[in-house]
């Protein structure tokens, strides 16, 4: 199997954990609790049935569309120009000072983007590698994967209700998982971008200045960056919104788009 992009697909365990993990999730809700509850042939059984059947089918779609989706690749022809006035900051290396250069891949690195050692090669706007996924987190496929974790959350505690304590600790574990990815998303941040700050604001409080992260918009801005501009499709694959992963809104362009007092 190939993903799109045309990265090779083979047997991984963790995909097929979860995919066993679904699996099992959804027959023993429906075939078994909603089925001993209400009875699948009663209009509750069916209603809660169909209820159920809807959210996890948005959540394999979602996980499929993680999976298979590329996370967004450097271009071979980028080559960042340090004169273009509509990019007001260019990400050097933190010894030197030059343009962040890939050598493994003979690429510079746009804004964001981080070599993953697993997948060998530079991923835009790099969230982490997810073997759960067995794919990077990335630009062009961090909103699905998002979308995918509150569709899985939802099923889990939908679940939960049905059936009881059995899936606490998976409710638990993904709410948690949603949680941090609700956080990195208002704050515009990457996993990689958060740790990267936790140094940065130390190091700017040493020095007696304070560290602000240049991609944070504010929280709606934040949210309309990753999830699109239209409220009504935020739980929906789409992902027409998020350009080409070589240049992000920082909020240096807001200043700049203020008038000169």
């Amino acid at each position: 199997m190939k993903r799109r992009g045309g990265i090779g697909f083979g047997f991984s365990l963790p995909v097929t954990a979860v995919v066993l993990a679904i699996g099992f999730l959804y027959f023993s809700t429906v075939f078994v609790f909603i089925d001993r509850w209400f009875g699948l042939a009663s209009s509750p059984g069916l209603m809660n049935a169909a209820a159920f059947t809807a959210v996890a089918l948005m959540c394999v779609f979602n996980y499929v569309a993680s999976v298979f989706t590329d996370p967004g690749r450097v271009p071979p022809t980028f080559v960042p120009d340090v004169e273009d006035a509509v990019t007001p900051i260019h990400e050097i290396k933190r010894k030197g000072g030059d343009l962040r250069y890939c050598q493994k891949c003979s690429l510079y690195k746009p804004p964001r983007a981080h070599h993953c050692r697993v997948c060998k090669r530079c991923v835009l706007r790099m969230d982490h590698h997810c073997i759960w996924i067995n794919n990077c987190v990335g630009h062009a496929n961090y909103k699905v994967f998002f979308v995918f974790v509150v569709y899985a959350v939802t099923a889990s505690i939908y679940s939960l209700v049905i059936s009881g304590l059995l899936l606490v600790p998976v409710c638990i574990a993904l709410s948690v998982l949603l949680g941090w990815h609700i956080y990195l998303i208002l704050h515009n941040k990457t996993t990689i971008e958060y740790h990267e700050g936790v140094r940065a604001m130390w190091l700017a409080e040493k020095g007696g200045s304070v560290y602000n992260h240049p991609y944070d918009l504010g929280a709606y801005e934040n949210l309309t960056t990753v999830l699109g501009p239209n409220i009504l499709s935020w739980v929906c694959p789409t992902s027409t919104h998020i350009g080409s992963g070589l240049r992000f809104r920082t909020s240096y362009d807001e200043l700049a788009a203020l008038p000169d007092s």
